[in-house]
């Protein structure tokens, strides 16, 4: 059973799960249910590589007031993704890319959208699995601005971004263990920016394709930054650069 946003019920999440489209983003289970079937749609969730996160009864009833929902929903994308080939076209021959790799909470992946908005960048890219996408939290928290910045999916980050490095894009990851600190470079017309998920950071190998490592000092006590302020911190730095028409800074 289709609902707003939303399939409802073990039979509609497993066909959605098993659909050749990416057309599920999420899948909710409610806390404490179990049976083969809800392992079936746990792990045809983990083949797909979509997140599934357990909640109380009460969100699956106000996510299907009066449906029959089994314990069971999958939240589907709200909004349209954008081709990936045009969006990195948009970047030539300049032009600058957020590539986000497994970031899991669509309110984050919402906010990186808003800032990318204000600052002008041509478009965020995601991956096809194991990250959360344009989920109706997603568009919440991106505010009316997914209109102007496009999000295309990608099957792996660490090969788009050396695909884009042969492109003439710099690559620059964001991580607290970063060698360089944001404000101690030049950010050049054309490159793209990555971000790595809540939990794990930036990957290895996506480590290793980027041409710089970048982190954000903290002070003492603090662990690490929201991801999206973050993401914010680097490109009002990238804008305030081109807009200044600066040289290059010493380390």
């Amino acid at each position: 059973m289709r609902e707003t946003g939303a399939y409802v019920g073990i039979n509609a999440v497993l066909g959605a799960l098993e659909s050749p489209r990416r057309i599920v983003d999420r899948v909710l289970l409610e806390k404490g249910r179990g049976g083969p079937r809800i392992r079936e749609i746990i792990e045809a969730a983990r083949h797909a590589g979509v997140p599934v996160a357990e909640v109380d009864r009460q969100r699956l009833d106000r996510l299907a007031p009066g449906a029959r929902h089994q314990g069971v929903a999958g939240l589907a994308a709200a909004g349209a993704y954008a081709d990936l080939d045009q969006v990195v076209g948009a970047c030539l021959p300049e032009g600058r890319l957020v590539l986000l790799d497994g970031v899991e909470d669509p309110r984050n992946l919402g906010a990186v959208v808003r800032t990318a908005a204000a600052v002008g960048v041509r478009g965020i890219v995601i991956p096809e699995h194991r990250a959360a996408g344009l989920t109706p939290g997603a568009v919440r928290a991106a505010a009316g601005t997914l209109p102007a910045v496009p999000v295309a999916r990608c099957r792996n980050i660490a090969d788009l971004a050396s695909d884009l490095k042969e492109q003439g894009f710099w690559i620059a990851g964001l991580d607290q263990s970063g060698e360089l600190a944001w404000d101690q470079i030049q950010y050049p017309g054309r490159m793209a920016l990555v971000v790595g998920g809540e939990a794990k950071g930036l990957r290895p190998r996506v480590r290793g394709a980027c041409d710089a490592v970048l982190s954000i000092p903290l002070s003492a006590g603090v662990e690490s930054l929201n991801l999206s302020v973050a993401a914010a911190v680097v490109l009002y730095e990238a804008l305030r650069q081109e807009r200044a028409g600066g040289g290059p800074k010493k380390r």
